[in-house]
């Protein structure tokens, strides 16, 4: 990767993004958690929801990742309030195929991932850039699952 592609990758909205993350931290009483980690560079994500209605009520995580993946955290971090998990299922699978197959942006709220489109060209990045959303889909399943 050339000094010019880094600076192209690790965009000012990309760095400005990563420095203000949503909802950072635990929550006291979570219906449900998850942690997601990848392999290939370290990066971790934990998160914790309460569900009501079937959707976010509330929210927290803990975000242990690379630029790029604090960024994808951040865009979650903004929109996830009041979504269900076919909502953050079907945003995940987007950004997925927007990063490896040159799919389009995720629908909204989630077009904030439009920011992360330069990260397609590195295949490194994808796993760190999809662990909010997998650690989130993660968080919402166990909650579903212990309401039973």
């Amino acid at each position: 990767m050339s000094d010019t592609d880094l600076v192209s990758l690790y965009s000012g909205r990309i760095l400005a993004l990563a420095a203000d993350i949503p909802h950072l931290g635990k929550l006291a009483a979570p219906g449900g958690s998850a942690k997601k980690r990848s392999p290939l560079c370290g990066s971790t994500i934990a998160v914790d929801v309460a569900l009501q209605d079937g959707k976010v009520a509330d929210f927290a995580q803990d975000v242990r990742a690379c630029a790029l993946g604090q960024a994808s955290a951040a865009v979650l971090g903004s929109v996830v309030i009041g979504r269900t998990r076919a909502e953050l299922e079907r945003a995940r699978d987007q950004l997925s195929a927007m990063l490896k197959s040159g799919g389009p942006v995720p629908e909204a709220p989630f077009d904030g991932y439009e920011v992360l489109v330069p990260a397609r060209d590195y295949r490194n990045r994808h796993a760190s850039i999809l662990l909010a959303l997998e650690a989130t889909c993660a968080a919402i399943q166990a909650a579903e699952s212990a309401k039973g």
